[in-house]
């Protein structure tokens, strides 16, 4: 299948681990020029020369904490400064932040709300305008299976996410008549730093095989998902592959979540 991504650039938040990062590679391995940024100069550094590395290509990294609008119109800028235009956003930045209601103070919910939701409301808001130069694009805000159905001790977490979700849904139907798609992907439980950390503390003796198997016995395909099939996902979404396909979220949790 051809996606066209071929010489479209890509800017993506907290780009330099994890999902974002294995985004960013894919990314480059079909053609597309991408940024990424993070608050980390030695992570961004670090996941630069693994892509090239692996690619032959450079990526442009930019050092931006997107809690702070500003970072966020600076770091849009750097990249179309840098690439001449910008065709995709991946509004990936976040963290796991799961408590009980009357464990949150109001700190640490401006800080969420701040990272998962206004982050990607500041980005897309400096993106827009060249995307529509463009004469279109894709936003992909990355949320949580979580978000559609929150249980309990999920908070801030799941609120910030659910916003996320309506923030992508009113996107994608003012932003369709400049052929702007906005998606979500709702992440379960996906291979990550801190799901490795949780391995090597807790069942070190086990391969990562079974100590998936393990953790993801309740999950209908039997494991913890694998970043790179996360990656395929968003990659896909914001290819010309995807070119009808708009306002939707698409679960990505081996069939976890109780919800569509």
């Amino acid at each position: 299948m051809e996606l066209g991504l071929k010489g479209k650039v890509a800017f993506i938040t907290g780009g330099s681990k994890g999902i974002g990062f294995v985004t960013a590679l894919t990314l480059v391995k079909e053609g597309a020029d991408v940024a990424i940024c993070a608050r980390n100069i030695n992570s961004l550094q670090t996941a630069a020369a693994a892509i090239k590395k692996e690619t032959g290509r450079q990526i442009l990294t930019i050092v931006a904490d997107v809690t702070i609008e500003e970072d966020c119109k600076k770091a849009v800028e750097v990249t179309v400064n840098h690439f001449g235009k910008l065709n995709i956003l991946i509004n990936n930045a976040g963290t796991s932040s799961a408590n009980p209601f009357d464990k949150v103070d109001t700190n640490l919910w401006k800080y969420d709300l701040d990272l998962k939701l206004f982050a990607a409301i500041h980005c897309s808001r400096y993106a827009v305008p060249y995307m529509r130069k463009e004469g279109g694009g894709s936003i992909v805000n990355i949320t949580a299976a979580l978000a559609k159905t929150p249980g309990a001790s999920t908070l801030p977490t799941s609120v910030s996410r659910s916003a996320g979700m309506a923030l992508t849904k009113a996107m994608s139907k003012d932003l369709g008549k400049d052929n702007i798609r906005v998606n979500t992907v709702c992440i379960g439980l996906v291979r990550s730093d801190q799901i490795e950390k949780k391995w090597q503390k807790e069942c070190p003796e086990l391969t990562w095989e079974a100590f998936s198997n393990k953790v993801g016995r309740n999950i209908p395909l039997g494991r913890i998902g694998e970043t790179q099939e996360a990656a395929n996902v968003i990659t896909f979404l914001v290819s010309d592959a995807a070119s009808y396909v708009t306002g939707t979220a698409v679960n990505i949790d081996g069939g976890s979540a109780s919800a569509l």
